[in-house]
């Protein structure tokens, strides 16, 4: 009897070889097992990693509070979508990451919506809708930018729209400065995202509002020659009118503001100013060092600027400051309307260049200032720092390299202006115009006596705190111009003759939100995005090369990935054949 021995079958009392179905069963039910794991501790355990070099897709502390406190719904309206070209589709999208983001914190107490008011089907329902922006005061923008070597030009409404409990806000996206190039404007813009849609959210959700005293009582501006910007505070803090001779101290206020004194302080009053600023108190001075009389300029058509005496100097000078007795002329200025010639028997007025109207576009990296548009100023001075230890002093903006600076007194005359300024003698360059203070400031009265009293500071007062203070060289920083027919203040910063708004609202507000914002949201205003251009030339060039690539490189990858996964399946079988 012949016997046949198959030599691949296991030893008597040898485990059995499981088969390989069953290996594969195994295998399978051990990645489900590793999938059902990974979801479960996603849900509970949350992080999102940001692999950026600027960190862009990574909201700030701040923000992440903000949203994540939120008690009610907030819901925001994006009317900045359609049909684009890449450039502008670049803004699109990053309101569309920032939003993103924000879910991810606010969770259902955020909602976000993006609406295409081009997208109607008709033009008359197009126009209606459009119209509906408009009185919302949704305005379009026309935008710029090169395309392929093709300049293309797009209607947009760069807005946004947040509601929270049955208020709404405006919010503008496109931000950033005018004389830049419309790639730089764009990217300006997508930086600031962040702030302009977190700021929104929290001046509209319920919360303590923060007291802002306006001293009067020396000339200061009136109600209506503030009123834009005193209109824009109380939508977020709350604003009092303070006399200083009739109040004991500020210790109620926040932050008090000093707009454009005429007459000069008493002892006892700037005694009360330090106190509130050395104790802690918010400050925001805009002040002139020299007195112009534009009636008197009108009238006679000259006039001599003179210095004011407004008790303030020492103050200045202890917290690290000086308020110098100039004026300051710059080449890039604004303009006054002039009478040039007759036409018929009616005067030919013309806008002509005054260069003691400094435009200034130089700012520091500061988040109060930082991708700021040109500011406007008239008849400002320059300012000078001191030593004064503890105190952080930050130049907001200076003037531009052709600048001249006019020590007291300056003549002023309009008919200037008909004549052409000799470059040769705006050799002054940068000259600051704004200054930031941080610290802890000293008092000015330690070691006095109380003006009126026996009654001595001492040199330390525990009540002591760090304070900040912004301190501008101007006080028709903050004067709106007065429309004739409504007789109510225009938009601070607008300028009629350059049919032109300027950036003063936005940094006032800024800093403002900088002064008194405990939590620290103004700082996501620093926030950097590199732009990283491509090489337009070798673009054009290399252009069907690196679409062959794109196109093709996927497709080989592809074919060899198949090939080599064959020909392992094709070997493995072979060896169990064997």
């Amino acid at each position: 009897m012949e016997t046949t021995i198959n030599d691949n079958l296991p030893a008597p009392g040898a485990p059995a070889v499981p088969s390989r179905k069953r290996a594969d069963l195994l295998r399978f039910a051990a990645v489900l097992g590793a999938l059902l794991l990974l979801n479960f501790l996603g849900q509970r355990l949350f992080f999102r990693l940001d692999l950026t070099e600027e960190k862009r897709y990574t909201m700030a502390p701040a923000t992440k509070k903000l949203l994540s406190d939120l008690k009610e719904p907030v819901t925001i309206t994006v009317y900045l979508t359609g049909d684009f070209p890449p450039a502008f589709r670049r803004l699109e999208q990053g309101v569309r990451e920032t939003l993103n983001e924000f879910k991810v914190y606010g969770g259902a107490n955020l909602n976000y919506i993006f609406i295409d008011p081009s997208a109607a089907s008709t033009e008359a329902n197009r126009n209606k809708f459009y119209q509906t922006l408009f009185k919302k005061g949704l305005s379009p923008t026309n935008l710029g930018a090169t395309e392929n070597g093709k300049r293309v030009e797009k209607i947009i409404f760069p807005w946004a729209v947040v509601s929270v409990g049955g208020k709404e806000k405006n919010v503008l996206l496109l931000r950033g400065s005018q004389t830049a190039s419309p790639d730089v404007r764009l990217n300006q813009s997508i930086e600031g995202l962040e702030y302009e849609l977190a700021s929104t959210v929290r001046n509209l959700v319920p919360g303590r509002r923060k007291r802002i005293g306006v001293v009067q009582g020396h000339g200061e501006l009136s109600n209506a020659e503030a009123g834009d910007i005193l209109g824009a505070w109380q939508q977020q803090y709350d604003v009092y009118r303070v006399n200083l001779g009739q109040v004991p101290d500020l210790r109620s206020l926040d932050a008090i503001v000093v707009a454009q004194p005429k007459s000069p302080y008493s002892e006892e009053e700037k005694f009360k100013l330090d106190q509130f600023i050395t104790q802690g108190g918010r400050a925001l001075f805009f002040v002139d060092a020299l007195r112009v009389d534009l009636d008197s300029v009108s009238r006679n058509g000259a006039a001599l600027a003179t210095p004011y005496n407004l008790n303030l100097d020492d103050l200045f000078f202890k917290y690290g400051l000086r308020l110098n007795q100039n004026l300051v002329l710059d080449l890039n200025s604004g303009q006054i309307p002039l009478v040039t010639g007759v036409e018929g028997n009616r005067p030919k007025i013309e806008p002509m260049p005054w260069q003691l109207y400094p435009l200034v576009n130089k700012f520091s990296a500061h988040p109060i200032t930082r991708n700021l548009d040109a500011v406007y100023l008239k008849f400002a001075g320059n300012l000078d720092t001191v030593k004064a230890v503890g105190v952080r002093k930050t130049a907001l903006m200076t003037t531009s390299r052709y600048t001249r600076v006019l020590p007291a007194p300056v003549p002023i005359n309009f008919n200037d202006a008909r004549l052409e300024p000799n470059p040769k003698l705006y050799q002054n360059g940068f000259q600051p115009v704004g200054y930031l203070l941080e610290g802890q400031f000293k008092s000015l009265f330690a070691n006095r006596a109380r003006p009126g009293t026996m009654q001595y500071q001492p040199e330390k007062n525990a009540q002591e705190k760090p304070s900040k203070i912004l301190v501008i060289a101007d006080g028709d920083f903050i004067h709106s111009e007065i429309d004739k027919k409504t007789g109510r203040p225009l938009r601070l910063g607008f300028d009629r003759l350059a049919n032109t708004e300027f950036a003063n609202r936005e940094l006032v507000l800024n800093a403002t939100d900088y002064l008194l914002d405990d939590t620290g949201l103004i700082a996501v205003r620093g926030k950097q995005i590199t732009l990283r251009p491509l090489d337009k030339v070798r673009l054009a060039e290399e252009r069907r090369r690196w679409q062959i690539l794109n196109l093709g490189a996927p497709l080989v990858l592809l074919g060899l990935f198949g090939a080599l996964r064959a020909w392992r399946r094709k070997r493995r079988y072979a060896s169990f054949a064997s």
